[in-house]
């Protein structure tokens, strides 16, 4: 059993010799082990596990290059790379090697928020509107009361809209204005809505509290305390440097590299990049209730109120199984996920950006966090590890959180292949295009996401939607598919719908369905 509900060990048995020994022993402490030593080889012996099991996950994920580190009573007992920064070479991943963190960012945005607060100049529960007196919602009624913790609490009621900052190439504020013509998913406050735009929201709402950009608060009160001196906000810190890991993805079963992803504009919600040496002052800091190295650099109070419950997440299907393992009870605070493990409180909050996955989590009570940083897009091997790490500490016997994940992630392939195939059969052949190829072309025009740019050229149609374009093919009557690569090879449908007089007058994308492109000018471009 890896838990006993026994109240008390078992009473030892020994004879007289036994007894001798025991009082010899007790007559000796001086003898024994002190108790950090102790304690440094316990962990030792735990550690000494790690190896084969992060090598197995890295295989098992097709994970490239990794690293690691563990905090354990405000000690960093672990920090190691593995595998390379760029596939094919000789470039050793280290403690030092640099990573995007991802949407593990969010939770440097709530920590400005509470020094903010601590300073008095920001409220949890303030409107979002008291700072950004020109943000506006869809909906009159959230777009008044939509708070701070809101904003942070993912709640607001607002499904992603994610292409307006990943695709567009919109700046912070023309991201902020747009915002308003997203219509909301379902209630204000009704449910757990992962949401970016709103953690840009609270970003820039805390930059106008404390006089500067995000991104000079976050090196100014967090980075330079903590000593993260190799970390930073944006990739255009990482011009020149030696030791960054390249981002990579899977495509048609090969390991390729990708480019770096420029995503200055969405920052407080995952612009942050950073290697295990540094984060792990960062785990410092959260496990020890914001105060580091005998400074209280956020009050214990508001500390608390970001591990605090704001909204629950139903535990439903694969993709909650994946982002909550082994949990009965989820909920989101401020900046960090929350779940049980074991009967224990686990907060975490994983990051994915292009060719990157990252993950922050900690077990407050046992005074344990872990930091995974890897250089594959998408890549369960994050969420392997950091439970893995987890059971060495709490369990006599850890749990292969691989052979979890592969039962959790087939059934998610096994569905995205089957979407696939009913697509394919869903195509009806021998149709052609109601119009010449030529009167398709156009401007596409949607409030939120900006402009779609379809050209006609030798016969045949391409797009350009802010910063992805491709080629199209014919799929049927007035549908095509677009070719994306962003950041893999991905088709998108492409419907046009024609008005009474049989001109183009509407784009519908499938990935983003709740977009609504009007035709702004239509006709030919070549």
């Amino acid at each position: 059993m890896p838990h006993s509900t026994r109240p008390f060990p078992r009473r030892a048995r020994f004879g007289a010799a036994g007894a001798a020994a025991l009082a010899l022993t007790l007559a000796l402490p001086a003898l024994a082990l002190p108790a950090h030593a102790q304690q440094a080889k316990g962990n030792a012996a735990r550690l000494s596990q790690l190896d084969a099991y992060v090598a197995a996950t890295m295989r098992e994920w097709k994970v490239p290059g990794l690293a690691l580190a563990i905090v354990k009573d405000d000690s960093v007992i672990y920090a190691k790379g593995y595998g390379t920064r760029t596939v094919g070479r000789a470039e050793p991943v280290d403690q030092n090697t640099l990573f995007a963190i991802g949407s593990s960012s969010k939770a440097f945005t709530a920590a400005l928020v509470a020094m903010a607060v601590d300073d008095g100049k920001m409220k949890w529960d303030e409107r979002v509107t008291a700072y950004l007196p020109g943000l506006q919602l869809y909906d009159r009624y959230a777009s008044r009361d939509l708070t701070i913790r809101d904003a942070l609490s993912h709640r607001s009621g607002l499904a992603r809209g994610d292409f307006a900052w990943y695709i567009s190439g919109f700046p912070r504020d023309e991201i902020l204005r747009r915002v308003r013509y997203l219509e909301p998913s379902w209630g204000f406050r009704a449910q757990f809505g992962y949401q970016n735009l709103m953690y840009l929201a609270a970003g820039e709402a805390a930059a106008a509290a404390g006089g500067a950009s995000w991104d000079a608060l976050v090196q100014t009160r967090i980075f330079a305390p903590l000593g993260m001196t190799s970390s930073s906000t944006s990739i255009r810190a990482l011009a020149g440097a030696a030791n960054v890991a390249t981002p990579h993805a899977e495509v048609n079963d090969t390991v390729v590299t990708l480019p770096w992803k420029d995503i200055d504009n969405i920052a407080p919600a995952g612009s942050i990049n950073s290697n295990v040496r540094d984060m792990a002052q960062w785990l410092r800091l959260q496990l020890g209730r914001g105060k580091y190295a005998g400074k209280q650099l956020i009050s214990a109070r508001n500390h608390g109120e970001m591990w605090l419950p704001n909204i629950h997440i139903r535990l439903q299907g694969p993709t909650a199984s994946y982002l909550a393992p082994g949990a009965r009870l989820s909920s989101y605070g401020m900046g960090w996920f929350l779940q049980d493990f074991d009967g224990r409180l686990a907060v975490h909050h994983g990051g994915n950006i292009d060719g990157m996955s990252a993950m922050v989590a900690m077990l407050p009570d046992e005074n344990l966090g872990v930091v995974v940083l890897t250089n594959m897009n998408g890549s369960p091997a994050p969420l392997s590890i950091f439970p893995r790490v987890f059971d060495l500490f709490t369990r006599d016997t850890p749990r292969d959180w691989n052979a979890e994940y592969l039962k959790i992630v087939q059934p998610m392939r096994e569905a995205a292949r089957a979407a696939e195939e009913a697509q394919r059969k869903a195509r009806v052949p021998g149709t052609r295009p109601s119009l010449e190829l030529a009167k398709y072309a156009g401007t596409y025009t949607d409030s939120l996401y900006g402009d779609i740019v379809i050209t006609e050229k030798d016969g045949a149609l391409s797009f350009q939607f802010g910063r992805v374009g491709g080629a199209m093919e014919h799929w049927h009557y007035d549908t095509f598919r677009a070719s994306m690569a962003a950041p893999v090879p991905t088709k998108a449908t492409v419907s046009f719908i024609l008005d009474a007089k049989g001109a183009p007058a509407e784009l519908k994308l499938d990935i983003a369905p709740e977009s609504r492109f009007r035709a702004a000018n239509p006709g030919p471009r070549r």
